[in-house]
């Protein structure tokens, strides 16, 4: 069942006709994961699902509900969470306020349970829990980033770029917390230039260059396409 289908998008910055009529679909218990270089358009097209930036055509439909009047505020509460680039965690906060904070837009008070998943879900998370996150490592606050868009029990978790300034170890690690989470059932719309890793999580990738998509399959297919190891994989 498609949970999220983004059809024939344009956005524009000023002038600049970033993205290009892109369209594509996330369905429920996927891995999806857009891959391009550096400025092909990626974060645009998450922060344009996200109500961030607006299509000046085509449609982004979540859970049968045309997202393009919503307030990107009330986006979350629908069950559509965002891992931004860069992590953007509250730097004067402790990880657990921080956490409490991604159950703000649920309008209730964040119950231990859900805590307790997200700690068992990031042991180190547990073990800081009093930390304040600008004392983080990097992997740290991207797992934080990472708990506190699960704690808004998203149905659809969006990570921006999230090995981004991070060590190979724990490129590694978060890697793995991504195919945890995968089996655990959460549904995951990936960008990332980390082109390998995010393939080898994927069921299905799409491929951006300059705004538009030249090509899709499955992880396994671009993996093993030649095209894609010379442009992406470094092979």
């Amino acid at each position: 069942m498609s949970i999220l289908k983004v059809d024939d998008i344009n956005v524009y910055y000023g002038s600049i006709h970033a993205i290009k009529g892109v369209s594509f679909e996330v369905n429920q218990g996927e891995i999806v994961t857009l891959i391009g270089a550096n400025g092909a358009g990626k974060s645009t097209t998450l922060n344009t699902i996200s109500g961030l930036l607006r299509s000046s055509s085509g449609s982004v439909t979540f859970l049968d509900e045309d997202l393009g009047k919503v307030p990107a505020h009330k986006i979350v509460s629908k069950g559509l969470a965002l891992v931004p680039e860069g992590r953007r965690v509250f730097l004067q906060m402790t990880v657990q306020e921080n956490l409490e904070m991604g159950a703000y837009t649920l309008g209730a008070k964040t119950g231990d349970e859900d805590l307790e998943k997200v700690f068992t879900q990031f042991p180190r998370l547990k073990e800081r829990r009093r930390q304040v996150a600008g004392t983080l490592s990097g992997g740290e606050q991207q797992m934080l980033a990472m708990g506190r868009a699960l704690m808004s029990k998203p149905k659809l978790l969006m990570l921006d770029e999230p090995s981004m300034g991070l060590a190979p170890i724990l490129v590694e690690q978060i890697f793995d917390i991504i195919r945890q989470l995968h089996e655990d059932g959460t549904t995951i719309l990936l960008v990332e230039q980390n082109a390998q890793a995010a393939l080898s999580v994927a069921d299905r990738g799409y491929v951006l260059e300059t705004g538009k998509i030249v090509t899709s399959g499955t992880g396994a297919e671009l993996l093993s396409s030649p095209a894609i190891k010379k442009a992406y994989l470094g092979g």
